[in-house]
């Protein structure tokens, strides 16, 4: 369940240089190039997801009388757990290696190529109080270990759902914002900029866009 979609842009440090005439746009690449690689990380996205964890199980006896099978649930039997879990989901473009080749120009027409997106879960807070249990008295309530292995289950559905929220096309509007008053000041008319992705990203391409080397942070929420 996506509670709640933002969008921030964070900028480091893009300086401006003065506007120049269409007839230098050609000498204005390496320029460019320069200023749009001081942007740094460009955080362009944040996504706060508010997920609910669920699981139920029942016991069950099975077995075979004169080869016949049988499987029956117990009465009494059954157990239910609902783990709130709340997310921060961010993308980010990275200019570090955005080059002379990711600008092409075409007449008055000018268009930048974004690096890939990246894309990382930054922080989980999982509300331990708020946590409900149904546990029938014949069964044991759920262990530490189960609800570790569940709240696992919930981060990977979050992942899981990250080509369901937009995130990459709020990236790349994001990062447009930031790119087009630069491209404007030197020169351009807006309705001659485009800034896309190298590729429409599906659902396939999240795992290769996932930033692991970004450790998540853990947190527990309390009333």
């Amino acid at each position: 369940m996506l509670a709640l979609a933002m969008a921030t842009c964070v900028l480091c440090s893009c300086d401006r240089k003065q506007a120049v005439s269409p007839a230098e746009h050609l000498d204005t690449i390496p320029v460019l190039t320069m200023h749009i690689q001081q942007c740094s990380r460009l955080y362009t996205a944040e996504y706060m997801v508010h997920k609910i964890v669920t699981h139920s199980d029942k016991l069950q006896i099975d077995g075979s009388i004169i080869h016949k099978d049988f499987n029956f649930d117990l009465p009494l039997g059954k157990r239910k757990i609902a783990i709130p879990i709340d997310a921060s989901v961010k993308a980010y473009v990275d200019f570090e290696e955005f080059s002379e080749k990711d600008i092409k120009i075409d007449g008055e027409n000018i268009e930048i190529t974004l690096p890939d997106p990246k894309i990382a879960l930054t922080s989980t807070r999982i509300d331990h109080q708020a946590i409900k249990q149904y546990v029938a008295i014949t069964r044991s309530r759920f262990s530490d270990e189960e609800l570790t292995l569940y709240e696992q289950r919930g981060r990977e559905s979050i992942i899981e759902d990250i080509p369901h929220m937009g995130i990459i096309e709020t990236a790349r509007q994001s990062a447009a914002s930031i790119l087009v008053p630069m491209i404007k000041e030197m020169g351009f008319e807006e309705q001659h900029i485009t800034v896309s992705f190298r590729k429409h990203f599906g659902i396939r391409d999240i795992p290769s866009l996932l930033d692991t080397s970004i450790r998540e942070r853990y947190g527990t929420a309390t009333k």
